[in-house]
């Protein structure tokens, strides 16, 4: 089938990170700590035991939160990157420990995802019990585990289970014309269709994004139901008003601002994209602009957080990004990486890697702690302990251990495991170079093998070197992203100054040529601190700058500052300086400048209000890369400060 894709990403096994990298530390850190981790406490949670249906019979006390099953899936994922990348015989005897308890937890049609109440409801709460969002991550677990190893047991099973949904779902006669309250299923179906050319799955995925939204609604067909028939439903988003939640308030099509629950809107609309440029709808394809316009221009932080209502963990209106009542769950970061990655590869613009990397270096990379075994579910842009404890420690500046409901962790660990599958693209004759990650990828481009080693010391230096390496020289392009953060870029090609005006298309600079064995690529993407400022519409900053250096966003911490971080002002907006700090593993750049901020004098004292003017003392200040807080002690934070 023709597709629409202007290019395919180079496959993440393909691409070594060096270890001793930024990201090749994080990989270390996720691989030697955070998986293990992850698969202990698994066990200890009884996620493998949960597929056992007699399990449940069993159990006594509270059972586990009916979607946790779906992290063993992603627990796999994870794992079997990393075996593919740095082979370790203990986990990859895990991961088949892991498999087979799925595989024989199955039932004889197909069937998987184990819960007490599926035995009367199989497919008859679509909407609250999630079924096909678990299903999903089973796919993309066993697609996985099929690319990292080679052995199909798991394909194979869970090909059985998508047969039966294609099945069980669909228009003909006696099928269910739903969809899942929870989108997934669509991206993993065409992961799925990728790998075994089977179109029935693809067309399947199609159906839910088609399907979805339609009149009569399926879900209030489908609880009219469940209340005839007697059966127990939890009615959480029971009336029409709420089908904007899971995205079912209009068809996809008609679909024109980010609405809903953030990771459910970014899953289903990671899978639109895969369909629309699979089939070549056009339609769909607008609909995937609108809403990811809406959201960069409109309702993501600058993180590359998105979702900002805490009680819904959804997005909410224009311009609405409160700081401190943030949620941007770590979560919706992965899935805003999810969806510019693949339209990336429909439209071959920068717009798409620049946010891709926002989200990954800052919202994304903030959910785990640099020891690897401590998580943020939530990533606020502002924290005042004392305000927050009410809802929550992980809301108060304090990373967690793990969580009731646990889909952050092994969605960072398989993200981290898998990073190298987002630095590279290659096109017919175009290899394109979206990140910037110290390391050696190996590509075949039209037959030809390329190999690329990349020098850097990114995000801290924006210096980079990218040598070309191959043993029969012909003619191809290089594209490198301009990354757009970025004012004074300089490309040089053998020591030859690029013409960026000329050669730069959509954010990336084209080097056309005959390549040879040793040829050289050196990037200079200056990085000054910049003062960045919000949109005025975004109330809550408004008089507030955020500081940037390169792809980094940087906040303040209590631990530097002291607290009452909300009454520093910036007193110039230019002169700062940079500072080398060990204080966190790993190392940081720091930025620090000048600030003031109010006395608290003893005319303070027993009075809340006053009239005359409060005395101001000139501090220093000091920020630290935002994905970095909470590593030293809980406090204060805050990335928008006065100026």
């Amino acid at each position: 089938m023709k597709t629409t894709y202007k290019a395919v990403p180079v496959l993440w096994k393909d691409v070594a990170i060096a270890e001793d990298s930024f990201w090749g530390q994080r990989q270390k850190i996720n691989r030697k700590i955070t998986i293990p981790l992850e698969y202990k406490l698994n066990k200890k949670n009884g996620v493998f035991k949960a597929y056992q249906w007699d399990w449940w019979d069993k159990r006594k006390g509270k059972a586990p939160w009916r979607i946790w099953v779906g992290d063993l899936s992603k627990w796999i994922e994870a794992a079997s990157y990393a075996i593919a990348l740095n082979y370790d015989e203990k986990l990859a005897v895990k991961i088949k420990e892991a498999i087979n308890c799925l595989i024989q937890g199955q039932k004889e049609n197909g069937y998987l995802y184990p819960n007490p109440m599926m035995k009367e409801q199989v497919f008859a709460n679509l909407q609250e019990y999630h079924e096909l969002y678990e299903i999903g991550h089973d796919i993309e677990g066993a697609v996985a585990y099929f690319q990292a190893t080679g052995k199909r047991n798991f394909l194979n099973a869970i090909c059985k289970t998508a047969d039966l949904l294609c099945r069980v779902f669909g228009r003909g006669k006696g099928q269910k014309r739903g969809y899942d309250g929870h989108p997934e299923i669509e991206l993993a179906l065409v992961k799925l269709y990728k790998t075994t050319g089977n179109e029935d799955y693809l067309k399947l995925a199609k159906f839910f994004v088609e399907e979805r939204g339609r009149k009569p609604y399926y879900f209030k067909k489908e609880m009219a139901l469940l209340r005839k028939k007697g059966l127990p439903f939890f009615g959480w988003y029971k009336d029409e008003q709420w089908y904007w939640y899971c995205q079912a308030h209009k068809p996809v099509r008609e679909q024109d601002e980010a609405a809903g629950h953030a990771v459910r809107l970014l899953y289903l609309y990671s899978g639109v994209a895969d369909v629309a440029a699979i089939t070549g709808d056009a339609g769909l394809l607008s609909a995937c602009k609108r809403v990811w316009k809406n959201i960069i221009t409109r309702r993501m932080y600058i993180t590359g957080g998105v979702g900002s209502f805490p009680d819904c963990e959804s997005f909410t209106f224009d311009y609405d990004l409160p700081d401190e009542n943030a949620y941007a769950e770590t979560c919706a970061s992965i899935a805003l990486v999810f969806f510019a990655h693949r339209m990336l590869h429909i439209e071959l613009d920068s717009q798409y890697s620049d946010v891709m990397e926002k989200a990954l270096y800052n919202g994304v990379l903030s959910g785990v702690g640099i020891d690897g075994k401590s998580f943020f579910y939530a990533n606020p842009l502002a924290v005042y302990p004392e305000a927050l404890k009410r809802v929550g420690s992980h809301r108060a500046g304090i990373r967690q251990k793990w969580f009731g409901c646990a889909c952050c962790p092994p969605n960072i660990a398989r993200l981290l495991a898998s990073l190298g599958g987002y630095i590279y693209s290659v096109s017919d004759n175009t290899i394109y170079v979206h990140l910037y990650v110290e390391g050696e990828s190996n590509i075949n481009l039209c037959g030809r093998d390329i190999r690329i080693n990349q020098k850097t010391n990114y995000p801290w230096d924006g210096k980079i070197r990218l040598l070309v390496h191959t043993n029969h020289p012909s003619e191809f392009s290089m594209a490198v992203r301009i990354p757009g953060w970025c004012r004074n870029a300089a490309v040089m090609l053998n020591n030859k100054k690029v013409d960026l005006k000329e050669a730069t298309k959509k954010g990336y600079a084209y080097l056309l040529k005959k390549w040879e064995d040793g040829d050289v690529i050196e990037l200079n993407f200056p990085m000054p601190v910049e003062c960045v400022e919000a949109h005025p519409a975004v109330r809550m900053n408004a008089g507030k700058v955020a500081l940037q250096r390169g792809p980094l966003i940087y906040c303040l911490e209590e631990v530097d500052n002291g607290k009452n971080l909300a009454d520093i002002s910036l007193i110039d907006r230019s002169d700062f300086k940079l500072l080398k700090r060990n204080d966190i593993k790993g190392g940081y750049i720091a930025i620090e400048g000048e600030a003031k901020r109010r006395v608290i004098d003893s005319a303070w004292r027993n009075v809340l209000y006053r009239t005359n003017p409060s005395k101001e003392e000139r501090i220093k200040f000091a920020a630290i890369p935002y994905h970095l807080w909470a590593n030293r002690r809980a406090g204060e934070m805050r990335v928008w400060v006065n100026y």
